[in-house]
């Protein structure tokens, strides 16, 4: 009986196994041909014959974004956006989610506050009077216009919310017995034990960040000022022909919209795959277990 359990349990654990190769592989498979199709000559991805190698190698797609002098400035532009948006909207999202996580016992105005942006999470008055109220605010061709455009988004303070409500009330029962006020309270003891859910929530923020590209388009009228992807995005409309040198035409010659294209995707990537091996253990265990000793 234990043996025909032993040989079950393997067969299930090769299955498992086999499974999650091939997800493995799925999720792969697309990064990797993107890169291919960047590297590979214009002729090679026209006649589809890259496949899971690149063919006839090239980096002019590369060399036509990096040797651009708006790219440097649209990549710190993102960096600064990444950092500054990331950190601000932590903030208003835990201080926002933090009153919300109590009883409306403790915080009687905690529904109607919830009711309100909820219904702001559902329903906007639209792009054109979005547009106003930010050039209004003189958020136009500025970095605090990228930042605060959307600071506080409803889905992350929910997540948030929802973690804060199911840490044990024991700890801050015994803070409140020891004499800590609301604040001492958040911040000594209710950040620290949260960690998993802040580096979620940092991440979406990041990534959000890094990928958004309208409000850059929409916000921003200078080139100079562009974030990275609203740069890469307008690559294909803004590429000025009138003062290329022979040597660029011939790059250009080379390159076709799909290689472009790839190399923008591949470049826009990167940061992204860097940053998540960082945080993705705190996706899988929380470090509140065995806080609070009954």
């Amino acid at each position: 009986m234990l043996k025909e359990r032993s040989i079950g349990s393997r067969i299930f654990d090769g299955a498992n196994i086999t499974f999650l190769l091939l997800l493995t592989f799925t999720c792969v498979l697309p990064i990797w041909y993107t890169l291919c199709v960047s590297l590979s000559a214009k002729s090679a991805v026209a006649a589809g014959r890259v496949s899971l190698w690149p063919v006839e190698f090239t980096i002019v797609s590369y060399q036509q974004i990096l040797g651009d002098r708006h790219f440097g400035n649209a990549f710190l532009t993102s960096v600064q956006r990444v950092l500054l948006g990331t950190a601000v909207s932590m903030v208003c999202i835990a201080l926002c989610a933090y009153p919300l996580s109590k009883s409306r016992k403790e915080f009687p105005a905690r529904n109607v506050l919830m009711w309100i942006l909820i219904f702001c999470m559902l329903f906007n008055g639209g792009l054109i009077p979005w547009f106003m109220t930010m050039r209004n605010l003189r958020m136009m061709n500025n970095i605090w216009g990228l930042v605060l455009s959307n600071s506080l988004p409803m889905f992350n303070v929910i997540l948030m919310m929802n973690f804060f409500r199911n840490l044990p009330k024991e700890m801050e029962e015994a803070a409140i017995v020891d004499g800590a006020g609301a604040f001492y309270i958040f911040w000594r003891i209710w950040l620290p034990v949260s960690i998993p859910v802040l580096a979620t929530v940092t991440l979406f923020m990041a990534v959000y960040h890094w990928n958004e590209f309208f409000n850059g388009l929409v916000l921003t009228s200078k080139t100079e000022n562009y974030p990275l992807q609203t740069y890469i995005q307008q690559l294909v409309v803004n590429i000025d022909t009138t003062t290329m040198t022979e040597d660029q035409f011939r790059r250009l010659s080379l390159m076709s919209n799909q290689t472009l294209n790839a190399a923008k995707l591949f470049v826009a990537m990167v940061p992204v795959l860097l940053l998540y091996p960082f945080l993705q253990k705190y996706f899988i265990h929380g470090i509140t277990i065995g806080s609070v000793k009954e």
